[in-house]
C-alpha cells in the first residue's frame, strides 16, 4: 500500500511539474479553439464549445498564404539539416584522423555558436543583397546551415574521437579508398549520430526567427514569422495566431516522435562523450 502511495504522489508530482512548465502551450492550444467571444472574455474561460474558426481561417485569408509558410519552413529545414550533415561530417573525419584545424578551426568554429547572431544580421543582409539571395529558400538554408555546422560538428566530432580506427584500418586493407571508407564503412555506423545532427539542425532551423524575418519577404517566408502576420495595424487577431503557432509545432512534434530513439541512442554513443 506504500509503495502505491509512493507511486501516486511521484506521478501526481511529475504531472503538476509538466502542465506548469507547458502551461503557455496548454493554453496557446485551447485558445487556438476558442470563439472571438470567448478569447475576449473576462475572466479568462476555461470551459467553453471548441470550434474549428480559427483553423479555417488562417487558410482562407489571401494576404498570408499560411501553407505556402508551411511549404518554405519544411523544405528550408529539410535542406539545411541535410546541407549541415554534407559539411560536418567529412568535416569531422578529417579533423578526428587527420588533425585538420583541431587545435584552432575547430574551437573556433564551435566558439561561435556562443555569439548573437543578431551581430551578423547586417553584414549577411548586405552580402545576400548583392548576391541576391534576399527572399530565397536557397539564401535561407545557407544561412541556417551556418547556424546548424558548430553544434552539428561537435556532435560528429565527439562521436568520431570514440569510434575504432581498427576498422578502417581494415577497411584500406581490403582496398578501400578514403571516401570508400567513409562512405561505406563511416557512414552506416554513424547512423545515430547523423540522425542526431538531423533532428536537432531541423528544429532549430523550424525555430528560427531572426534570420527569417531579416531575410525574406514574400516568397521565401518560413511559419515563425508568418504567424506574425496575424498582428495587423487594426489589431492581433489572437484566434489566427494561436491556430497558426498550434498547426506550426505539429510536423517537428512528428518528426522527433517518429526518430525519438535514435536521437536518445546518438546522444548516448556520441554527443555526451568526450
Amino acid at each position: 500500500m506504500l509503495n502505491k502511495l509512493k507511486k501516486l504522489l511521484i506521478f501526481l508530482i511529475t504531472f503538476i511539474i509538466i502542465i506548469f512548465f507547458n502551461f503557455p502551450l496548454i493554453n496557446t492550444i485551447l485558445t487556438a479553439f476558442k470563439s472571438s467571444s470567448a478569447i475576449n472574455a473576462y475572466p479568462q474561460q476555461w470551459i467553453f464549445t471548441p470550434t474549428l474558426t480559427n483553423f479555417r481561417g488562417i487558410f482562407q485569408q489571401s494576404s498570408t498564404p499560411f501553407g505556402q509558410y508551411m511549404i518554405n519552413s519544411i523544405l528550408i529545414a529539410l535542406g539545411s539539416s541535410l546541407l549541415a550533415l554534407i559539411v560536418s561530417i567529412p568535416a569531422a573525419y578529417t579533423i578526428v584522423r587527420y588533425k585538420v584545424g583541431r587545435k584552432y578551426f575547430f574551437p573556433f568554429v564551435v566558439n561561435l555558436r556562443a555569439i548573437p547572431l543578431i551581430v551578423f544580421a547586417l553584414p549577411i543582409y548586405i552580402l545576400y543583397r548583392s548576391m541576391g539571395l534576399v527572399d530565397t529558400r536557397l539564401g535561407l538554408i545557407l544561412i541556417d546551415t551556418l547556424i546548424n555546422i558548430p553544434l552539428a560538428l561537435l556532435i560528429s566530432v565527439s562521436f568520431m574521437q570514440d569510434f575504432p580506427v581498427s576498422i578502417e584500418e581494415a577497411a584500406r586493407i581490403d582496398g578501400c579508398t578514403v571516401w570508400q571508407t567513409l562512405i561505406y564503412v563511416i557512414f552506416p555506423l554513424m547512423r545515430p549520430s547523423i540522425i542526431t545532427v538531423g533532428i536537432l539542425s531541423f528544429i532549430y532551423t523550424w525555430n528560427e526567427f531572426l534570420f527569417g524575418m531579416i531575410l525574406s519577404i514574400n516568397n521565401s517566408t518560413p511559419v515563425t514569422v508568418g504567424t506574425t502576420m496575424f498582428i495587423t495595424a487594426w489589431g492581433i487577431k489572437w484566434g489566427l495566431v494561436a491556430a497558426a503557432m498550434t498547426i506550426s509545432i505539429i510536423p517537428p512534434l512528428i518528426f522527433v516522435f517518429i526518430t525519438q530513439k535514435y536521437l536518445i541512442s546518438g546522444l548516448a554513443a556520441g554527443a555526451v562523450k568526450g
